[in-house]
C-alpha cells in the first residue's frame, strides 16, 4: 500500500532523495523547505502526489500548522521524517549563546515541534512512523562539532523515550544515523564560528580529513534502499546506521565505553 509521507528539509541532500524516491514509487509527500522555489521541478513533474509547504523548523506555530495542513491535504500521514538541519563548524569555547541556541532551535526543537503536532494525528489513526534523523554524530563526538553533536544527542535521548511513550498507540519511531555523505551538510549550508588561533592545528587536522574522506563518499541517493527497508519493516529498527563506517565508529564507542565502565566497576557499585 502506498504512504503519505511529511519529510522536512525537502530542498536538498536526504530530504531531496527520500522525496523523490517516495514520489516514485506511487506513494504521497508533503515536503517542507524554507524556499519552495527549489521543489517545482518536483511539483511539475509528480503533480498532486507532491504537497510543497513552506517553513521554518524554528517556528513552532508554523510547524503545527504544516503538519495539520498536510493531513488536511492528504488525509492522513504515514511516515513523519524530521531531516531538516545543519552543521556548526566551532570548537566548544568558540560557540556563542546565539550560535548554540540556533543549533538546538533547528537541529533539536524544530525536530520536537513537528514530532508533537503529528503524535496527535497517528493516535487518532492507530498508526504511524515517527523518523528522526540524528547522525554517527548522535553516537559518538569529534572535534569542532560539538554543539552539533549535543544537538543530535539531545535528539536521540527524547526519541529514545518518545519511543516508549507511543508504542502503545501504534506509532513507530526510528532514529537514522548517517555517517558521511557528499550532501551539502559541511557546505554552503554549514555555519562557522569565529575561529581562535588556539585550535589552529586541530582544526586544519579535521579539515584535511573531512577533505580526504569528502572524495570517496557516497551520495544521499545510495541511503534510499536501507531507509525504505527500515520505513517499510513490520518491526522497523529503533535505530539504523548508515555507511559501514558509521556502523564500525559506533562498534568501536561502545566497546570502549563497555570497557571504561566495566573497569570501573567496582568504584560505581561501591558508591
Amino acid at each position: 500500500m502506498s504512504k503519505t509521507w511529511f519529510i522536512t528539509g525537502a530542498s536538498r541532500g536526504f530530504g531531496r532523495s527520500w522525496t523523490i524516491a517516495a514520489l516514485q514509487r506511487g506513494d504521497k509527500v508533503a515536503a517542507t523547505a524554507r524556499d519552495t522555489s527549489t521543489l517545482k521541478d518536483l511539483a511539475e513533474t509528480y503533480g498532486d502526489a507532491l504537497l510543497p509547504i513552506q517553513l521554518d523548523v524554528t517556528d513552532r506555530d508554523a510547524d503545527f500548522a504544516a503538519v495539520q495542513q498536510a493531513h488536511a491535504h492528504f488525509g492522513r500521514l504515514d511516515v513523519v521524517v524530521n531531516n531538516a538541519g545543519y552543521g556548526h563548524f566551532g570548537f566548544i569555547e568558540e560557540v556563542t549563546e546565539a550560535e548554540a541556541r540556533a543549533q538546538f532551535d533547528t537541529n533539536l526543537f524544530g525536530a520536537l515541534w513537528i514530532t508533537q503536532a503529528a503524535i496527535p494525528l497517528m493516535r487518532e489513526q492507530g498508526s504511524g512512523h515517527i523518523v528522526q534523523i540524528s547522525s554517527i554524530g548522535g553516537v559518538a563526538a569529534f572535534p569542532t562539532v560539538g554543539i552539533y553533536n549535543a544537538s543530535k544527542w539531545a535528539l536521540e535521548g527524547f526519541t529514545e523515550a518518545l519511543a516508549q511513550e507511543v508504542g502503545g498507540f501504534g506509532i513507530k519511531t526510528t532514529l537514522i544515523e548517517p555517517g558521511g555523505y557528499a550532501t551539502d551538510w559541511s557546505g554552503a549550508s554549514a555555519v562557522r564560528s569565529e575561529p581562535h588561533p588556539a585550535y589552529q592545528a586541530m582544526r586544519d587536522a579535521q579539515a584535511s580529513r573531512r577533505a580526504a574522506m569528502a572524495t570517496t563518499a557516497p551520495g544521499p541517493d545510495d541511503t534510499t534502499a536501507a531507509v525504505f527497508a527500515a520505513i517499510d519493516a513490520e518491526n522497523p529498527p529503533k535505530r539504523l546506521l548508515l555507511s559501514g563506517t558509521a556502523f564500525d565508529i559506533a562498534q568501536s564507542v561502545y566497546a570502549d565505553r563497555v570497557k571504561t565502565w566495566s573497569d570501573w566497576e567496582e568504584t560505581s557499585r561501591s558508591a
